[in-house]
């Protein structure tokens, strides 16, 4: 199936760069791999059930999201178990360890990327009853 993307310069050259380096033959199967493993990173915490232990891990413009993160952070308090914050600039990055049933940790994931400030979530999960 083809496709068509909007990806700005800077990125795409990181992009080719990287694939290249890594010694893939072509930009498709790139992409292919890249979009695997973004569904394969997910998939772990989608099929989680029960209670899970997690890692999350955010970068986000300070300024233009700060107030509206507080307020996301105290409405899940009762899954985040602690918090570690670093400033880079008008960026940072932040980590939330996280305890607690799925379908919460699942919901603060997608509420943290909702913010168009925050350029990426990382979720890394640590113990799951299945």
């Amino acid at each position: 199936m083809r496709t068509s993307l909007n990806v700005p310069d800077d990125v795409l050259a990181a992009f080719d760069e990287t694939w290249q380096a890594e010694g893939i033959d072509s930009r498709s199967r790139a992409v292919r791999e890249a979009m695997r493993e973004y569904v394969e990173s997910h998939a772990e915490l989608e099929s989680a059930e029960g209670d899970v232990m997690a890692v999350l891990a955010y970068d986000y413009e300070h300024d233009a999201v700060i107030h509206d993160l507080h307020g996301v952070q105290h409405e899940f308090g009762e899954v985040i178990t602690a918090t570690n914050h670093v400033h880079r600039g008008d960026w940072c990055m932040e980590t939330a360890f996280c305890e607690g049933p799925a379908s919460e940790v699942r919901e603060l994931v997608y509420r943290l990327r909702d913010f168009d400030a925050v350029a990426r979530v990382t979720v890394m999960v640590l113990q799951a009853d299945r």
